[in-house]
């Protein structure tokens, strides 16, 4: 048996009922008027009945339980049901279904028969059902139940199965699937010790001798160590096998050469060939210190990091790979080489982009622990659960070279309490029991007296933790370190308007490692967490924003993908770019722009304002050079000193044209940046990230739509309502802007631009072919692009 054949996905063809039914689980129970989807599948994306302006709209609901926390959107119950047969040459196999993750409580049904219970939603778990399937050649009935109810989540989570789900066929005795960790122990300049270590079972009736035989391919597909062992084992045992494994002249994995080497292991009994693995790991090196920092393989590097939620935007929770490996694509593009996995496990899908790709990964298991922050949160399972919730991440996870570090935590309410201790104490015992290469870390924050006067000390918070996360905490590096100087610390949360501050304590001080914002990405849920409003004077903010807000607003990257202003600063902290430009977008008269502690100024990266002709407006010049001059169609505007934050404003009376900022250095002048009026707008452009996809029918394509002048720049200030349509092969599952407000545009295939974009995603079909997408909108010609499938 090939190890191609030993899993298959099996996310094709299910039937699936939004709502509560009895009997569904009952294998002769009429599922023929359900609606038919194949997975990955998110039910709280896909648009409400009963739709009503400013009650209902799209998928959100004024009536959502979740409110702001899940961005409107509506949970509830909804169950799955699937058939199959096993084929004649897999009789007598051990068959186990893996479910990635389904939200939120699920129960899985095979013939009429609980096989399974599942408690929390981002939970990876595998169910043998060989004792409930029917012989070969009959049919089978998979039912699977799900629960998304109550107040149980501070962000948005999706429902449903959302992630892939498996077939996995293996003879009665096979290569446990988490069962073998890889580990690097040694690199030198000729070689790499490898620690291979896995666990096979004998499910035969009787004893018998077995053999594991482990070949390695480099990431050039060359075999470059091959080994075995001998085993006798009886019925119904299992065993662990340890091998040392010496590879020559080994090609590390890093994020800069993300190598990905394969250990491809088999099992024998009398030469038969029982069962075959093959599993990706990578070569490397992880060391922290006070001292150093952190290493990875032995040379010290920073962690410029992101943290990020699970979803995926237009596409709510659904896990597609395509998705998944576009995210990491987009944080790499940016500047990132670290994501913290805020706060919780992510799928497979995500992991293995970050080791294809080179992306470093702090992963996260729990946002809480006993003590609630929502009624009906993972605090209600925590004691029967969280061993074996995050023993599933360690098995799942630990052969991810990707992977530095172990999270047990977020912002733990119980956190310096005696029971916390004690909790943190028992969560890393689990982790050690499955992987001691990794450091263990939480991310703390600041606990106040009932009073909120005096903030108390977090010492029980670090104590069990190898590498400490500090969220919004940079004042208190050095202070603590004088205090516990072994403690090694990062900013596990941070907010766009101290990120100078931030990265500049990252530079300066070796024994904090890295710096991870909130957020990369935007995301759906937390809704208007990073808002910049217009107020009046005297008006508050609110930390949350509610209707019609259901995006958090505070990433560097928006939902499409696009390149927000905080990151062009963030490029200038990071040396990534010498010099960026944004204009303050002005607010009338009479009311202030007020800016939320995790938000950012509303700046444009345009010098186009039409009707604002010798207003005062407010340039930000961002750079790390000591002085800037602006001009204004090549007349001097004038010079300024950048202040600590790497930033100089200029008050400019508007004249549409030119605006140029120039660094000023000792050598005189610098790199320089341009911002230009444009012109009238006369297309649409429509730019996919591939018009090529294969026919298996989880590939994707994200369709970029622009407004542009004449000279293909972007009209960000005069957004119109386009037309979406399409023709032939593929199905559009996705589309609407980024604003965080535009309830209206989520989903629909006629949205609004926002700031002069917005975006379809199309989804392959199984067959080869081809899909026109078109799409139009009023004062200019409709544009056309064509999207094979192979």
């Amino acid at each position: 048996m090939k190890a191609s054949e030993r899993k298959s996905l099996f996310d094709r063809n299910w039937y699936f009922y939004r709502g509560d039914v009895r009997n569904a689980e009952s294998p002769v129970y009429n599922d023929s008027a359900w609606r038919k989807v194949d997975l990955p599948h998110d039910w709280s994306i896909e648009p409400l009945e009963n739709q009503e302006p400013d009650k209902v709209v799209g998928p959100f609901s004024r009536e959502s339980v979740g409110g702001f926390a899940t961005g409107q959107t509506v949970g509830g119950k909804g169950w799955y049901r699937k058939t199959f047969i096993i084929s004649p040459e897999d009789a007598g196999k051990r068959h186990e279904l893996y479910f990635e993750g389904i939200y939120n409580q699920s129960e899985i049904w095979i013939n009429g028969q609980k096989a399974y219970y599942n408690v929390y939603g981002y939970t990876s778990f595998k169910v043998d059902i060989t004792p409930y399937c029917k012989p070969a050649g009959e049919k089978n009935i998979i039912a699977v139940k799900v629960i998304n109810e109550g107040k149980n989540s501070r962000w948005y989570t999706g429902s449903g199965i959302y992630r892939h789900v498996w077939m996995i066929r293996t003879s009665p005795s096979y290569i446990e699937d988490w069962g073998t960790f890889i580990s690097t122990n040694s690199i030198d300049k000729e070689q790499a010790v490898v620690i291979l270590n896995t666990t096979i079972v004998n499910g035969d009736t009787e004893e018998g001798e077995y053999t594991v035989n482990i070949n390695l391919t480099s990431p050039r597909g060359k075999v470059v160590s091959t080994t075995n062992s001998t085993v006798k084992m009886t019925s119904g045992n299992k065993h662990e096998i340890p091998f040392t494994i010496t590879v020559k002249k080994p090609r590390l994995w890093s994020t800069d050469t993300p190598e990905l080497y394969i250990a491809n292991i088999s099992l024998w009994k009398n030469k038969e060939k029982k069962d075959e693995l093959s599993i990706p790991f990578g070569i490397r090196t992880i060391h922290f210190s006070t001292g150093k920092g952190f290493k990875l393989n032995g040379v010290p590097m920073k962690l410029k990091g992101g943290c990020v939620h699970h979803d995926n935007g237009l596409l709510g929770s659904a896990a597609f790979d395509r998705a998944e490996e576009r995210k990491i694509q987009l944080l790499k593009q940016n500047g990132f080489n670290a994501v913290r996995t805020s706060h919780n496990p992510m799928s497979e899908s995500f992991m293995s982009a970050c080791d294809r790709l080179g992306m470093l990964v702090i992963d996260e298991a729990f946002d809480q622990w006993k003590i609630k922050k929502n009624p009906e949160d993972y605090h209600l399972y925590f004691n029967e659960w969280s061993a074996r919730d995050i023993r599933s991440l360690m098995l799942r996870d630990r052969n991810h070279p990707s992977v530095i570090m172990w999270s047990i935590g977020n912002e733990i309410r119980e956190r310096i309490s005696d029971n916390g201790l004690k909790i943190a104490e028992d969560l890393k015992k689990e982790i050690l029991k499955h992987d001691n290469t990794r450091p263990v870390t939480a991310g703390v924050n600041k606990y106040w007296d009932k009073d909120r006067k005096n903030m108390l000390s977090l010492e029980k918070a670090f104590r069990h933790l190898d590498v400490a996360g500090y969220n919004y905490m940079w004042r208190f590096y050095e202070e603590d370190h004088a205090k516990y100087p072994e403690r090694i610390m990062y900013s596990s949360e941070s907010v766009a308007n101290e990120a100078s501050q931030n990265w500049d304590k990252v530079e300066k001080l070796p024994y904090v490692i890295g710096d991870f914002i909130w957020t990369a990405i935007d995301y759906l849920g937390e809704s208007g967490l990073g808002n910049s409003i217009e107020v009046d004077p005297e008006e508050n903010i609110h930390q949350f924003m509610g209707w019609p807000w259901f995006n958090g607003w505070c990433g560097d990257i928006d939902l499409l993908g696009v390149k927000k202003a905080q990151s062009y600063y963030r490029d200038i902290l990071w040396h990534n770019r010498k010099i960026s430009m944004a204009v303050e977008t002005p607010v009338p008269e009479g009311k202030i722009r007020k800016v939320s502690f995790w938000g950012w100024p509303e700046e444009s990266l345009s010098w186009t304002f039409p009707g604002m002709e010798n207003k005062m407006m407010k340039v930000n010049v961002y750079t790390r050079a000591s002085k800037v001059r602006l001009y204004l169609n090549d007349s001097l505007v004038g010079e300024k000193e950048t202040n600590e934050l790497y930033k100089a404003s200029f008050r400019v009376p508007y004249q549409a044209g030119k605006l140029t900022a120039v660094e000023v250095n000792e050598n005189g002048k610098g790199d320089s940046v341009i911002l230009e009026t444009t012109g009238e707008p006369v297309a649409l452009r429509l730019t996919a990230d591939k018009t090529k996809m294969k026919a298996h029918g989880q590939d994707l394509s994200y369709v970029l739509i622009e407004l542009v002048d004449k000279k293909g720049n972007i009209i960000s200030h005069n957004d119109r309502k386009i037309q979406i349509s399409h023709k032939g092969t593929g199905k559009i599952i996705g589309s609407g802007n980024a604003s965080p407000t535009d309830m209206a545009s989520f989903g629909s295939l006629q949205p609004m631009l926002f700031k002069g974009r917005a975006m379809v995603i199309v989804r392959s079909g199984y067959e080869p072919g081809e899909m026109k997408l078109t799409v139009s909108a009023g004062g200019v010609q409709p544009a056309t692009i064509a999207l094979k499938t192979k």
